[in-house]
C-alpha cells in the first residue's frame, strides 16, 4: 500500500507541475492569428490590431496569416496542435453561419475549438434607394407588398451576412423579392445608389458614408439597441413589424483542449486589450460595441447562436448554393 500511495502522490505531483511548466514556457515563439479571408477586410484590420495591441501588453510575437477561404482556414485551426501557438480570428460568419448553411461542415465549432475570448460586435442596416419613394421600414415593407416579384434584394454574395439575414429578414416580412447575388458588398452598394436593386442590409460602418451624402436611405438597425453612428434610425424591433437582432461579432479561439493555463494567460492579454481607452475608441468609431462575455458562458453562447440562427435559416429556406 505504502508503494501505492507513493505512485500515486508522484503521479498527482507531476500532472500538477504540468500545467505550472506549461505557463511558466509559454511563449517560447511567436503566435499566430490565422483569419479566415483576404487582406485588408474588416477580419483582417481587427485581427491585425488585436494582434499589435496583444503584442504590447504581453510582450510576445503575435503575427497575422490570412487564408482567404473560409472553411480551410477555419479547419486548419481546427487541426493545429492544441499549444497555444496557432489561433482563429472567428466569428459569426465561419463559426456559426457556417454551420447553418453547410451540410458536413469539416469542423464542429462546438467540439473543435475553445473560445478565447470575445471581442466586439457590429450591427448591419436595412438600406433602400432614395429616389424609391419609402422612407421608413414600414413605408418600405407597404411599397413591396404592392409590388410582388418586382423589386431586387442585393446581396455580397452567397453565404455572406448580406445574403442570409437580407433573406430572413424580407422573408419574416412576407416580401417577395427577387434576389441578386453580386461579388463583394462594394458592387451591392454601387447597384443600390443606382437604383437597380431596392434593398440592401449592410454594415453600419460600410454604409455610413452612403447614409451621411444621401445616396442610401437608411431603414433600420439589426441590433436591440440603436447604435451611436446613426442615433436617428430605429432598430427593427422598434419598428413593431418583426422581432430581429443580429449582430456580427467577432472573437479569439483556440483548439480544443489548449492548456488552461495557456488560455489564461491569453486571456488576461486580451483582456486588458479590451479595456484600452484607444481600442475602445476605434471599435466604437466602427460602429461597434465590446463583448465582454466570462469563460464559463463562452461556450453556452456559441451553441445558442449556432442553435438559433441554423433555426432561423431552416424556417425561411434560405441557401447559399
Amino acid at each position: 500500500m505504502t508503494i501505492i500511495r507513493s505512485i500515486a502522490a508522484f503521479c498527482a505531483v507531476m500532472l500538477g507541475a504540468a500545467p505550472a511548466a506549461v505557463a511558466q514556457t509559454f511563449p517560447d515563439r511567436p503566435i499566430k492569428i490565422v483569419v479566415p479571408s483576404a487582406p485588408a477586410g474588416g477580419t483582417d484590420i481587427l485581427a491585425r490590431l488585436l494582434a499589435g495591441k496583444l503584442q504590447e501588453q504581453l510582450g510576445a510575437s503575435f503575427v497575422v496569416e490570412n487564408k482567404s477561404l473560409s472553411l480551410v482556414a477555419t479547419d486548419s485551426v481546427a487541426k493545429a496542435p492544441a499549444d497555444g501557438y496557432t489561433l482563429l480570428m472567428g466569428g459569426l460568419f465561419n463559426m456559426v453561419m457556417n454551420s447553418a448553411l453547410i451540410a458536413n461542415l469539416s469542423y464542429d465549432p462546438n467540439k473543435d475549438f475553445t473560445v478565447v475570448g470575445y471581442v466586439s460586435a457590429y450591427p448591419f442596416v436595412a438600406l433602400t434607394n432614395p429616389g424609391s419613394g419609402p422612407s421608413t421600414l414600414k413605408d418600405f415593407v407597404a411599397y413591396a407588398k404592392s409590388k410582388p416579384g418586382d423589386l431586387n434584394l442585393g446581396t455580397a454574395g452567397l453565404g455572406t451576412l448580406h445574403q442570409v439575414w437580407g433573406a430572413i429578414l424580407t422573408r419574416s416580412l412576407g416580401l417577395d423579392l427577387v434576389q441578386v447575388n453580386f461579388r463583394g458588398a462594394a458592387a451591392a452598394q454601387q447597384e443600390l445608389m443606382a437604383g437597380r436593386i431596392h434593398f440592401l442590409f449592410d454594415n453600419v460602418s460600410a454604409a455610413r458614408g452612403f447614409i451621411e451624402a444621401g445616396a442610401f436611405k437608411a431603414l433600420a438597425v439589426s441590433a436591440t439597441r440603436r447604435t451611436r453612428l446613426l442615433p436617428d434610425v430605429p432598430t427593427i424591433n422598434e419598428t413593431g413589424l418583426v422581432d430581429f437582432d443580429g449582430e456580427s461579432w467577432f472573437a479569439v479561439f483556440a483548439p480544443a483542449k489548449t492548456p488552461e493555463p495557456v488560455l489564461a494567460y491569453l486571456r488576461k492579454g486580451l483582456a486588458q486589450v479590451k479595456a484600452e481607452r484607444s481600442f475602445i475608441d476605434i471599435v466604437e468609431r466602427d460602429g461597434g460595441r465590446l463583448l465582454d462575455t466570462p469563460p464559463e458562458k463562452q461556450a453556452v453562447f456559441l451553441k445558442s447562436e449556432i442553435d438559433r440562427w441554423t433555426g432561423l435559416v431552416e424556417k425561411y429556406r434560405v441557401k447559399a448554393e
